[in-house]
């Protein structure tokens, strides 16, 4: 396999962090930072202790504290296995990216690494981190989401595991509603979902002079393939080959035209905006909204009166919504895997995935930590962790995968413009192919 990692190649994933709520405006955790070039050579001290070191992006001060607590917590019970933890402002987008890439071709990386949830491939097929099959056994893999497990695995190994899940759902003014006429989708029986047939139409009839019918553009980067994916699958379509290595007639297929086309139909007929204002749904200028599960806490907040069901499913009934979050990882520069493993089982386990979904407000990754947390037994957070459970499937696993989403959301946002869209996809899978055979074909 030819393996590359080059700045300008992690630079691309820059777009992608943001979809899943990553805070990159949080104020660092001062004392548990230090220099990542020293780190994995001071692995072990003078007295015998071994020293393990995390690197994450900084996050809400909530999260932030909880990484201190847990982190004195560990230290004080375990005093043979130090940890320290070092978080890494990411208000430059690309300065925990580069930071990666620098520490990689210096040999500097640091014993656990916190990845987004679709680079998991990238980074274990580029051989920059390796498997945790044997700190977390399929036995213990049962208690997690089954798309959390997907996503963390690549060629039949698991490289990463994440604490916390996300999902979108459809999101929906009441009052908009009840002036249309149109009858509340449920939030409790997915046979009563909205269908592409009803999202389209009850759109059109929510749109007027005040406002749109929905809002379908989370942002114009990862966000496009993280919400806007799902429709895609639900056509019967996949972005590329079971094994990660091909795209064309994938992605390019009638299958992926048809929902390139049918999402095509809000913008073009200005059921939804291109560039919509900020908050738009918060604010009234959406009638509905698909909408991440870090949406709840500032809707439940606000005096607007919403309601939320499932994510919409295709006319014949099938069903997906989209996963995916941030993961931790061993990488190949780590002096004492097996500290950090020991580290990784214990803060993977369900009590600290509980606290630390409950302190990040995202779901949990584990089944068992909901039985700990409150205010996921009905409302909109019963319905994330249901869709979760039963219909959540992961963004495509390929270490190409940089070059499919960037590729994919240019696609999407010029056949949004007026594109014709075999043309736009067939592009997609053509420069996926060049990218994959270039690097990564055996």
């Amino acid at each position: 396999m030819k393996k590359v990692l080059t700045t300008l190649g992690v630079l691309a994933l820059g777009g992608m962090l943001a979809a899943c709520g990553n805070n990159s405006g949080a104020t660092k955790q001062a004392d548990a930072s230090s220099e990542g070039s020293s780190q994995a050579a001071e692995s072990k001290s003078a007295d015998g202790v071994t020293n393990v070191t995390i690197w994450s992006p900084t996050d809400t001060a909530a999260i932030e504290a909880w990484w201190v607590e847990k982190i004195d917590e560990w230290n004080k019970e375990n005093p043979d296995i130090q940890v320290k933890r070092e978080a890494i402002d990411r208000a430059d987008a690309y300065a925990y990216e580069n930071k990666i890439t620098t520490a990689t071709t210096s040999g500097n990386l640091p014993d656990i690494l916190y990845v987004d949830g679709p680079m998991v491939s990238y980074y274990a097929a580029n051989g920059i981190t390796v498997p945790l099959d044997s700190y977390f056994p399929a036995d213990d893999l049962k208690d997690f989401m089954p798309s959390t497990v997907q996503a963390d695995t690549y060629d039949g190994k698991l490289y990463a595991i994440a604490p916390t899940e996300s999902s979108v759902a459809l999101f929906y003014n009441k009052d908009y509603l009840d002036k249309a006429g149109i009858p509340y989708p449920s939030d409790t029986d997915i046979k009563q979902a909205w269908t592409w047939s009803q999202f389209l139409d009850n759109a059109k009839k929510l749109t007027t002079s005040d406002y749109v019918g929905t809002n379908i553009i989370m942002d114009k980067g990862e966000g496009i393939i993280y919400a806007l994916g799902s429709f895609f699958t639900e056509a019967g379509a996949q972005f590329v080959s079971d094994d990660g290595s091909k795209a064309d007639g994938y992605v390019n297929s009638d299958a992926s035209v048809k929902a390139a086309e049918y999402l095509n139909e809000f913008i073009k007929n200005g059921y939804a905006n291109l560039d919509p204002v900020k908050d738009e749904f918060l604010n009234g200028k959406a009638a509905t909204l698909l909408g991440g599960s870090w949406n709840i806490a500032d809707l439940e907040k606000s005096n607007l009166n919403w309601g939320v069901s499932y994510f919409p499913v295709a006319d014949d009934g099938k069903a997906v919504s989209p996963t995916g979050d941030w993961a931790a990882a061993i990488t190949k520069d780590s002096k004492n895997p097996d500290a950090a493993g020991k580290f990784l089982q214990w803060a993977m386990n369900s009590d600290n995935i509980a606290s630390y979904a409950s302190a990040v407000a995202k779901p949990a990754s584990r089944t068992s930590s909901y039985d700990k947390m409150e205010g996921w037994d009905s409302g909109a957070r019963a319905l994330m962790k249901w869709q979760l459970q039963n219909t959540g499937v992961s963004r495509p696993r390929t270490p190409s995968y940089s070059v499919l989403s960037t590729d994919f959301s240019t696609a999407m946002l010029n056949i949004f413009s007026g594109s014709d869209a075999k043309e736009e996809l067939d592009n997609v899978a053509k420069n996926f192919d060049e990218n994959y055979e270039m690097y990564y074909k055996k």
